[in-house]
Order: C-alpha cells, then structure tokens, then sequence
C-alpha cells in the first residue's frame, strides 16, 4: 500500500527545504511565498536495517524497499479557505494525503521574512487550523443541506447522517479539529467521504536552528506545550541541517556527521518512524533469491489481506502463509535451517500478520 504525506505550513518556514532534503525531487527553495506553486511530489525510500539483515542472509539479485511520497504544497495562508493566495489549489492538494505534515517556525533569521512579520509557531498553526476548519465547515454545511431533505423523508440513515453531521460541525465552530472529536468508529463511517481535512492524522514538524535540533529552544517547547493536549506527535527537525545531511553519500561520513551534533539518526528517519506510529503501519518481507523486498501493511491485517499488496490474486485465492520471524531467520541464517528447526509456521486465513514477519504465499486462482 502507499503512503502519502502532505508537508503543510505557511510561506517561509521551511517546508520545501525540508522537503529538498527528503526526496530526490528538487523543489524551488526561495525566500518568498508560493515559490511552490504545483505541489511537488517526492518518493523516498524507508530505511529498514532488516532488510540488510535479509540481504546478507540470501543474497538476492535485487532488494526492493517500502516507499513513501511526500507532497510538498505550497504555503497556506490567512484567507485560503476563501481563495486567498492559490488556497483552493492548495486545500484541494491537501485532501489527497493519508497524513500532514504540518512543518512550524521555531527559528530567528532576520535573513528569512516571515510571512506575517514575525517568529510565533503557536500562531502559525493556529492560522493553517482555522483555514482548514473553515474549509471543512463549508464541506459539512454543503452535505447538512443535502441529507436534510432526505430525513424529512423519514429516511433512517439520512437522520442519524445528519445527527453525526450537526455535532461535528458544532465542534469545529467552536475552533477544534474533527480529529479531536471522540466518537466510535461507526459514526465516523458517516462522515469519511468528506474527507475533512482536520480530520487527517498529523505531525507537527518544529524546525528549529542546528544547534537546537536535539534540546529545542524556546520557541519549540512552547509549541510543544501548547499542543500537549491534542497528544500529537511532535518531531523537532533543522531543515538546514537536513539538507547538510543529504549531501553525504556515504554512510560512514553521514554518521560521523550525525555524532558531532548528537544524533543517532537523521531527522528523515525520524519523521518516517512517526509516521509509520500514526498511522498504525508495519512491515513485512518476502526474501527469494531473485528478490527481497518490504511490504507495509496496516497493522491488524491478516494474512489474506497482507497477501493482497502482492498482488489480488494473492487475496482472493489464498491457500496458506508460510511465515519466518525475522529473529529466528537471523539466528538460523536460512529457510530452510529455520524449517528443520521448527521455526517455520503454517498460518491461514485467520492470522494477524506481525511487524518483520518473513512470508511466503500459497494461493490458487
């Protein structure tokens, strides 16, 4: 399954930056708004050390990893709810993500103007929520006055639509996100094909000087406190630093790199690794010696439904699941010391399939 994130923030804080060091894409970087005008698209690869685990282990001809893509859209700004700046494009290019990346400015640099003449994150992601809940509102009271007339009607589902519609639009009124609106899984059905943007999962990224990537600044840690209350994930990242970071091409340089400012790992990693947690997603191998390859899946899924990002014939007529853990194929160094030991499990349709599982399909079609 892909993944696709939407970097988000307003002009100048440091998204196509961010996004520059990400992905191979090459988005303009300017000290001036709606240098991004078409949303850039970028698709990385996930690093997974278990995949050079599997790689020694078989020696493949070729190793295939998980990807993401990340959308660079160009900077919101107050009034893009009502077509302001390029909003509607924007808004529109939003929707389209499984998840935002809602990038803030926790920096000083009188070289780089900020949009609204100051440095203030709190107020930054204030005004990307208000233009996203305004845009959502439009969304909701178009659909209230569509379902209205039909639960008049008398029609059931029209009025318990309409119950779930009214109590989210009331709560986004009051200037929350949907996404903070407790209710089951069954009344959010009701509402999914809006797909409300404040109703997407999200990051927020706190980009902030190098020398401030690991401890913060003040800028960061009160964005990090006012949004303690949304339990969102908050990942602090110099974008600067990044795009340093993207330069190395080897791996011993980069992590000497890393180590001078503290790090065990880039800031790319991390941000992956939030991701993958937010939205519940795993990892699972297939390992032959033509390929090894990752495979994301959401986490919960069973062996059918693992089986069906392979291909739909793998869904449709699975037989069974031959399955490794990635432990015990490390220890035993091959399938087939792992079947004479015992480590090789027959699953059906009813496994739930587990983080670093190493599967091999039987289906019939």
């Amino acid at each position: 399954m892909g993944l696709r994130c939407g970097i988000v923030g307003l002009p100048n804080v440091g998204k196509s930056t961010l996004f520059n060091a990400l992905s191979n894409a090459k988005a303009e970087a300017a000290n001036f708004p709606f240098c991004t005008i078409e949303p850039n698209v970028g698709v990385i690869t996930v690093p997974d050390e278990r995949l050079d685990i599997l790689k020694g282990l078989v020696s493949p001809e070729k190793v295939v990893p998980t990807v993401i893509e990340f959308v660079d859209i160009a900077g919101l700004v107050k009034g893009a709810s009502k077509g302001e700046g390029l909003g509607n494009q924007f808004l529109a290019n939003i929707r389209e993500v499984d998840a935002i990346i809602h990038v803030v400015r926790c920096f000083d640099n009188d070289n780089i103007v900020h949009v609204e003449g100051r440095v203030d994150p709190v107020d930054d992601k204030d005004v990307i929520d208000t233009e996203l809940q305004f845009r959502d509102l439009d969304s909701i009271e178009k659909r209230i006055q569509r379902v209205e007339k039909v639960a008049k009607s008398g029609d059931a589902t029209a009025r318990k639509e309409l119950e779930v519609l009214q109590v989210f639009k009331k709560h986004i009124e009051s200037g929350q996100n949907a996404r903070a609106l407790e209710m089951d899984k069954e009344q959010r059905v009701l509402i999914k094909e809006l797909q409300l943007l404040t109703d997407k999962p999200i990051i927020y990224v706190a980009n902030v000087e190098e020398e401030n990537v690991n401890s913060g600044n003040e800028h960061s840690k009160t964005f990090e406190a006012a949004v303690a209350a949304e339990n969102a994930l908050v990942v602090k990242v110099s974008a600067a630093l990044e795009a340093q970071i993207a330069e190395f091409d080897d791996e011993d340089d980069k992590a000497m790199f890393l180590e001078e400012y503290g790090l065990k790992e880039s800031g790319l990693n991390r941000l992956i690794k939030a991701a993958y947690s937010l939205l519940d997603l795993i990892t699972y191998f297939t390992a032959g010696v033509q390929e090894v390859r990752a495979w994301t899946i959401k986490k919960g899924w069973k062996a059918p439904q693992a089986a069906g990002v392979i291909h739909t014939d793998f869904e449709r007529g699975f037989i069974k699941a031959e399955v490794i853990k990635m432990k015990d194929y490390q220890e035993f160094g091959s399938e087939q010391a792992c079947k004479e030991a015992g480590k090789l499990s027959v699953e059906g349709k009813e496994y739930i399939v587990h983080d670093g599982d190493v599967m091999h399909f039987r289906f019939n079609v």
